[in-house]
């Protein structure tokens, strides 16, 4: 066993999917050690929820193990074809679930951090609770241009493969994500507690493919 994961751990990406393919269960562990990390992020981002994310996470893996010839070496790296997969199991998941999956009370939220006698502490957390709720408030095609091009790393070109887009389709949904962050993080009378999602100004912006 010891000799076999020394022999494992040496292999290409494209070596490690063919013993996949094999049956092999220490090339397939082997795999998964080294991606789950970067895929339990991706998905955790896109999804803003832990539990769904690793859910998700584990699906990734089962279709990887069951289907490892699904994945062609010579049109897109193994990581690319891990998070296509990663992004069409969360977008099925918003649809899903579209209408839950912003936080319950966001305001009681706030108030227990409030409650913190740290100045410092207190302008710290809300400044990355307002992220992650500005996050929330993005459209699914948004947030996932931000989460692959940005906290994972893909260029434009890679990213837009992985959520089966043009280029230009993607840069222009980074370029409004952007913009709908920069409103929010500038102005959080923007966030409305009330309902958990944007007010007026993200509602305008963002219409048609909202998941509201």
């Amino acid at each position: 066993m010891a000799e076999r994961l020394a022999i494992v751990i040496k292999m290409t990406d494209e070596e490690l999917m063919k013993a996949v393919h094999d049956g092999d269960h220490t090339a397939y562990k082997t795999l998964v050690n080294s991606h789950i990390k970067s895929v339990s992020r991706c998905a955790y981002r896109i999804l803003r929820n832990r539990n769904d994310a690793a859910d998700i996470c584990q699906e990734t893996f089962l279709r990887v193990w069951l289907h490892p010839e699904k994945w062609e070496p010579k049109k897109s790296k193994l990581a690319t074809w891990l998070y296509k997969i990663t992004y069409n199991l969360c977008v099925d998941q918003l649809r899903k679930y579209r209408k839950n999956r912003y936080v319950s009370d966001p305001q009681k939220e706030f108030e227990e951090i409030l409650q913190s006698t740290d100045a410092e502490e207190i302008h710290s957390t809300i400044k990355h609770r307002r992220l992650n709720f500005a996050l929330m408030m993005l459209p699914e095609d948004q947030r996932s241009a931000l989460t692959l091009c940005h906290y994972s790393g893909f260029s434009n070109k890679e990213a837009a493969e992985i959520m089966s887009i043009s280029v230009r389709a993607l840069e222009s949904s980074l370029a409004r994500a952007r913009r709908s962050l920069k409103k929010v993080l500038s102005d959080p009378s923007e966030i409305n507690f009330d309902r958990g999602h944007s007010s007026n100004y993200l509602e305008k912006t963002n219409t048609e493919k909202s998941l509201l």
